[in-house]
C-alpha cells in the first residue's frame, strides 16, 4: 500500500454564525468569525490517496487526472466565492473548515475511485495555524 498526496490552493469567503442564534451568541461562540460582513481565507487542500502502485505505470495513479478530478468537482466550484451562499455542495452545511473537509471528501471519493485509487484523507489548511484533517466515515 502506497499513499501519495496532491495539494491545490483556493481562496473563499465564509462566515460562521446560526441563523437561530442572536449576533450576541453567534459572536459570543464564534468571535471575529462571525462578521456579519464574512472574512475569507487562503486554503490549502491536500487530498491524498492511496493503493497498489501499477506494475505496468510504476505509479499508483495518473496525478494529472487527480488534479483535473479535484480541480473540477471542488476548485472551480469555490476558488473566490462565498461558501455559505455560492457553493453548491456546501448548500444547507455550516460553513466551517470541519464540515467543508467532509464535503470535499463527498464530492472527491466516487471520482479517486473511478481513476483506481482509494481516498485516504482530505486535509484543509485555513490557516498556517489551522487544519483539519478528514479520513472519512
Amino acid at each position: 500500500m502506497i499513499h501519495i498526496t496532491r495539494r491545490e490552493r483556493f481562496n473563499a469567503a465564509h462566515r460562521l454564525f446560526r441563523s437561530d442564534f442572536s449576533d450576541e451568541q453567534n459572536m459570543q461562540i464564534f468571535g471575529k468569525c462571525s462578521n456579519p460582513n464574512w472574512h475569507g481565507h487562503n486554503y490549502e487542500l491536500f487530498v491524498t490517496v492511496k493503493g497498489e502502485v501499477n506494475p505496468e505505470t510504476g505509479f499508483l495513479i495518473n496525478l494529472k487526472a487527480l488534479s483535473k478530478l479535484i480541480r473540477e468537482r471542488v476548485i472551480e466550484k469555490i476558488d473566490h466565492k462565498n461558501i455559505n451562499i455560492e457553493v453548491p455542495f456546501m448548500q444547507a452545511k455550516f460553513a466551517s473548515t470541519e464540515m467543508l473537509a467532509m464535503a470535499i471528501w463527498d464530492e472527491l471519493a466516487d471520482g479517486v475511485l473511478a481513476l483506481g485509487a482509494n481516498l485516504h484523507c482530505v486535509k484543509l489548511y485555513e490557516s498556517e495555524n489551522n487544519f483539519v484533517a478528514y479520513f472519512g466515515n
